[in-house]
């Protein structure tokens, strides 16, 4: 009896530090930090998800009572706590430290062994080692009795598993680790490892690109004959239009809905006729999965596979270390980390990539696990599907921070420097875009790229650098890790957590001063990441003077690069389908983000086609902005009349002086126009009605390829069955056709802006909800259906009836050639004497 409060106090004491680690959760002490790839230090070293990430209501229901509310408490408890003893060492570290110590000492080796040098694949392996003894330390000291009063019975097997999971990372005689290293340097199942690769620097589309538009030409030749109830023979090729999908990002709902839209176009017979689909974050994995031997092109099965994967939270710990231990799917999950660490001694594996294992082991592995399949696990696979022009070309998409470091330089400078070296630090800190094919992994700010099958090997002046010699090179970086890179929009900036939870916070009481000081540092925010990106080699190391001029100079002296979710600069990826080469004629965007109206995706792509020059886009597409007043909304749809920069620019202007005049007689409103949480209820409403709101199911645009400054310009306001007949014209250019996610009267029970499950951060769907959101998709299709199908017959028609004007004016030309011979038009050859 007198061991019993002492027993007791182990076990609250126990309990206690188990709970403290909660809010301390860091993968750091256990994958190792990274280099400070971008030369600043981190600002923020520990963060916590959004609620709902770890969580899900479905898994709270069914738990059981009592346990419920606990089903996946007990797992950021339990990992948490033992996690961060790695970082803030107590007496259970030190015992651990202690255990593998005297297991090493009674298992001595023959001889002294030499220092041998910290690698990464070392530096993890000791630390997941001391992790999992600290693991059986912890969960020894807490009886039966607690456990199965607060943790689910599942939690009993969690030392085990990790004790397995550790073992089978150990790199010991016949260790899954082992096994991996083994298989990576065999070149027939990697057969990538043979061939070195160079940096391709080209401001053209790769070879296997242009020989996939040839063929896929042909095959969208007969799709649009049939789509348009033509005959194929009387399609010229020419006339055929290049057809671009994007889907946006939007974690599983963008997945879903995106699934139900681009069915509902297969259905029609639209999908057929595309020649490239983009994606960003869940775009992205429905691409994936799209192009696998889970699905076999058909997006129908895409359906079926989400009913029976995604009802399972990711991060529900018995299925997700059943999938890393045992066979088949734990050696293709956990490939890519065991190559990565082992082939790259300065590797870094963080958050990004344990997140991308996770998703992959739900989405890329069938029902049974049986029929998993390795080729679905390379992106470069993925160009068999492509190779004869069958389907579409899926471009994925992710982003590179570029924050440029001036702090050094501020320091020594004058004030007058110091001013414009910050001027210069806003205007240069950008995202850049970086596109992956199953050909090529390509930046266009660079003109540079590496072969897709080269992704995750060193590079150093434009050649990749062998791990162990000239005959050896690292297999291709898998999917997992690039779907963790994908939908990676955790990895955000403090300015976009902000930006989550301003209203809230302006809402607050007394808390107006405190918004007020902290956007005031929103330019600071802006470069600071409090979850590190995910972190590959730099293929421009060491590339000075070789690259576009555009390339940042401070690229190439980092020897990695973080990439993560393209949604951080635009949830739409259009950037990728206006790069020179592809031609693009038609843009059909699905957009499922969060707020589709108040985020305005489209308007953001403005910026970026004058930047780049692109002729013909429609400028001044997208919804008019919620925080401008009345009279600047008309003023900005005057202005995106004009069909050139310059003349928006000007125009721009004028509404800026206008405004400037009239701001003593509007200020007294202006803070209740400007109000975020009146403006997130008007966002709310508008998709909850869509006939109230500023664009509908089906919005067209088209741009023009001439460059006007004369008033009036010509309109490129949306187009109406009145206005339809500017497709037809010579000088159009661009067409967009935008079709956001919107409730729909005809599909009842789901709403986008209203239902819980909807949200980015849940990541359980039912199949009772994925039949609502696909029917919901299909439904908001079919609304415009008709309108996206006359648009593709006049953007057809423009193009046939210029190549004839073409040709006609060519022949005509020949032929006033052959009169100027005097080989044409003689006696007798058919002139007016014969």
């Amino acid at each position: 009896m007198r061991s019993f409060p002492r027993s007791c106090q182990c076990h609250a004491k126990q309990l206690n530090r188990l709970a403290r680690g909660i809010s301390r959760l860091a993968l750091a002490p256990i994958f190792g930090r990274a280099p400070n790839v971008c030369g600043r230090p981190s600002c923020v070293q520990h963060s916590q998800f959004p609620r709902g990430f770890f969580s899900s209501r479905d898994q709270q229901k069914d738990a059981g009572a009592g346990k419920g509310s606990l089903i996946l408490a007990p797992t950021a408890v339990f990992i948490g706590g033992l996690l961060i003893y790695s970082l803030y060492p107590g007496d259970e570290l030190r015992q651990a430290r202690l255990v593998r110590r005297k297991k090493d000492a009674e298992d001595p080796k023959d001889g002294p062994q030499p220092p041998t040098e910290k690698t990464a694949w070392s530096s993890f392996a000791s630390r997941f080692e001391d992790f999992s003894n600290v693991t059986d330390i912890e969960w020894s000291t807490l009886s039966d009795r607690i456990v199965d009063m607060i943790l689910p019975d599942w939690s009993k097997a969690l030392p085990g598993q990790i004790r397995k999971l550790q073992r089978e990372l150990s790199m010991a005689d016949g260790s899954l680790a082992s096994e991996i290293w083994q298989e990576a340097h065999d070149p027939f199942i990697h057969p990538e490892i043979q061939y070195s690769a160079k940096v391709r620097v080209s401001d053209e589309l790769c070879n296997e690109e242009k020989e996939f538009l040839a063929r896929r030409k042909k095959v969208t030749t007969a799709a649009l004959a049939k789509y348009l109830d033509l005959d194929e023979k009387d399609i010229h090729p020419d006339d055929v239009p290049t057809i671009a999908m994007c889907g946006s990002g939007g974690g599983l709902r963008a997945l879903v809905a995106g699934t139900g839209s681009m069915l509902a176009t297969q259905e029609d017979g639209l999908f057929d006729c595309v020649t490239y689909t983009s994606g960003v974050s869940g775009s992205c994995w429905l691409q994936s999965l799209f192009h696998s031997t889970l699905t076999d092109r058909r997006l129908d099965r895409i359906v079926d596979h989400l009913k029976a994967r995604i009802g399972v939270h990711i991060a529900y710990p018995p299925a997700a270390f059943s999938s890393v231990t045992t066979s088949p799917t734990s050696k293709l999950l956990l490939s890519s980390l065991v190559e990565k660490l082992k082939g790259d001694p300065k590797a870094h594996i963080g958050l990004v990539d344990v997140y991308g294992i996770l998703l992959a082991a739900r989405l890329l592995v069938p029902k049974g696990e049986l029929g998993v399949n390795e080729r679905d696990f390379k992106l470069s696979n993925q160009r068999q599907y492509i190779k004869y022009g069958q389907h579409p070309m899926p471009i994925y998409t992710a982003v590179r921070h570029e924050i440029p470091d001036i702090a050094a330089d501020i320091s020594k400078a004058s004030i007058a420097t110091q001013e414009r070296a910050r001027e210069i630090a806003r205007q240069e800190a950008w995202f850049q875009w970086f596109e992956l094919t199953p050909y090529e992994f390509f930046c266009e700010e660079f003109n540079a790229g590496i072969p897709t099958w080269a992704l995750g090997r060193r590079f150093n002046n434009g050649e990749d650098v062998p791990p162990e010699g000239k005959d050896f090179h690292l297999p291709e970086l898998r999917m997992p890790i690039m779907m963790g890179i994908f939908g990676s929009a955790f990895c955000a900036t403090l300015s976009h957590y902000y930006r989550e939870v301003r209203p809230l916070v302006k809402s607050l009481t007394g808390f107006a001063t405190v918004d007020e000081m902290i956007y005031g540092y929103n330019e600071d925010l802006e470069k600071v990441h409090p979850i590190d990106p995910a972190q590959i080699p730099n293929f421009t190391y060491n590339m000075e003077g070789k690259l576009r001029f555009t390339t940042p100079t401070t690229i190439y002296n980092n020897e990695y690069i973080q990439l993560m979710d393209a949604g951080m600069s635009n949830n739409l990826p259009i950037y990728p389908l206006l790069r020179p080469g592809r031609d693009v004629d038609m843009i059909v965007a699905f957009d499922a983000s969060a707020d589709v109206k108040t985020d305005n995706w489209l308007s953001v792509a403005d910026g970026y086609a004058r930047q780049r020059g692109v002729k013909g886009w429609p400028i001044g597409v997208g919804w008019p902005k919620g925080t401008d007043s009345l009279q600047k909304i008309e003023q900005q749809l005057d202005a995106a009349q004009a069909d050139s920069a310059a003349a928006v620019e000007a125009k721009m202007r004028e509404a800026q002086q206008s405004r400037d005049t009239n701001t003593p007689n509007q200020s007294k409103n202006k803070g209740r126009v400007n109000d975020p949480a009146e403006l997130s209820e008007k966002a709310k409403h508008d998709i909850e009605h869509p006939e109230d709101s500023d664009l509908g199911y089906c919005t067209i645009w088209v741009g023009s390829t001439e460059e006007r400054s004369s008033e009036p310009p010509p309109p490129t306001r949306a187009l109406t069955d009145d206005t339809a007949w500017r497709l037809t014209e010579p000088s159009a250019g661009i067409t967009v056709v935008y079709l956001p996610f919107l409730a729909n009267p005809n599909v009842e029970g789901v709403n986008p802006a209203a239902s819980d499950y909807m949200s980015t951060w849940n990541f359980v769907y039912t199949p009772d909800e994925i039949d609502k959101v696909v029917a919901l998709a299909r439904a908001n299709y079919a609304e415009g259906s008709d309108r996206v199908r006359r648009t593709v017959r006049a953007v057809y028609e423009r193009k046939r009836r210029i190549r004839e004007e073409r040709e006609g004016a060519v022949r005509k030309e020949g032929y006033r050639r052959l009169v100027r011979l005097g080989i044409a038009d003689k006696l007798g050859e058919g002139d007016h004497f014969s």
